[in-house]
């Protein structure tokens, strides 16, 4: 079995080990959601993993309902990438950036206007806006009519994505967002060709993959699931069922990886008691597969790459708070704890200002 720091083709992109940077939202934009020169450093710092995905990023103004997280709708949040894509490539690394539309898991005071999904309904509990945390709202169904707009909304954020310098693009469709919206069928209550069966349910994710494929190709897109259990108030009756037709379709597409975010019963971000289903995708994804979810040690990731079960591990909150992770990993240094208090803060602290091994050593 390959070792967790050999190298691997995810599509286009040869990374130099199995070790991945997750998706990590920090909010150190502008309110107007365009990336500041900070985010060079942070991404750069973590140049080593095999592939940065970046931080959930939105792709049209009404999908992104975040503070001060990024964008890729508008040409002045794309010029401000280019420096900070630059500098990762400048350290040796590689980025692809991740496309995030919201659906219901927005509020309307950061949007503009009434959240979308696809049926009318509301998570549970409260929305980070500008003013605090506020109760979420009743989503109205997105239109038939409307559903062409959704899909160049992702052509044009891919295409502003490649502009940027980004080595590709990852589809988020985990976590309780638009598109698991669509997939789940306690969320979506639809009669139409979007809602009901579960090829009606994965018709979204398929025509968003294959659009946004379109632009950067399959072998530059990779699309994130999120299969077990219950994700932000999204769940599925058969959720097996449903996740193995959807790695099927990416498959199909010809896809450059998926991800998988699967938290266990004794996960530290998330839990759930259903069983993960990656043993059931990996016989119906031909691609290289990515697992997520509370891997910490070398020794666990390693683990679950011998199963066969993965061909990679993406590291979250490990690698948000130790910079050189990979070379902590391969000779068993002790690891920096991460900050809660200052994940979506803004400025340094609890950003880049984690010391690597070589920064210590130095001291």
């Amino acid at each position: 079995m390959p070792s967790l720091f050999d190298p691997i083709q995810l599509g286009a992109i040869a990374a130099p080990n199995r070790i991945l940077m997750a998706p990590l939202t920090r909010g150190r934009s502008t309110r107007e959601h365009v990336p500041q020169p900070i985010m060079g450093t942070y991404y750069s710092q973590r140049a080593s993993a095999g592939l940065i995905i970046s931080e959930a990023t939105g792709m049209s103004r009404q999908g992104l309902g975040w503070p001060y997280a990024p964008g890729l709708w508008t040409d002045e949040q794309t010029e401000a990438w280019k420096p900070i894509v630059a500098e990762v490539h400048a350290a040796g690394g590689r980025i692809v950036a991740q496309l995030w539309h919201m659906g219901r898991q927005v509020h309307s005071s950061v949007i503009g206007g009434q959240p979308v999904s696809s049926s009318a309904t509301a998570t549970a509990g409260q929305a980070h806006t500008y003013d605090g945390k506020q109760d979420f709202e009743t989503a109205r169904p997105l239109a038939l009519d409307e559903i062409p707009g959704l899909l160049d909304d992702y052509a044009l954020a891919t295409k502003n994505a490649l502009a940027a310098g980004f080595d590709g693009v990852q589809i988020h469709a985990a976590n309780g967002y638009l598109i698991d919206q669509f997939l789940r069928d306690n969320a979506n209550f639809r009669t139409d060709r979007y809602g009901g069966s579960v090829e009606n349910r994965t018709r979204l994710l398929r025509e968003v993959t294959e659009r946004v494929a379109s632009v950067a190709g399959a072998d530059r897109t990779s699309v994130r699931l999120s299969p077990n259990g219950e994700s932000q108030g999204v769940d599925d009756s058969n959720p097996q069922a449903l996740f193995t037709a959807a790695a099927k379709i990416l498959s199909e597409i010809g896809i450059g990886f998926l991800e998988l975010r699967e938290p266990g019963p004794e996960g530290t971000f998330g839990r759930t008691d259903v069983p993960r289903q990656s043993p059931a995708i990996r016989e119906v994804f031909a691609g290289p597969l990515v697992v997520n979810s509370d891997y910490v040690t070398a020794e666990a990731a390693q683990a679950v790459i011998d199963s066969g079960v993965a061909d990679a591990v993406s590291f979250g909150r490990t690698f948000l708070a130790n910079p050189d992770l990979p070379e902590r990993l391969r000779t068993g240094a002790a690891l920096n704890e991460g900050n809660f208090r200052t994940w979506y803060s803004q400025g340094p602290e609890g950003y880049n200002d984690y010391p690597s091994l070589e920064s210590v050593a130095a001291e």
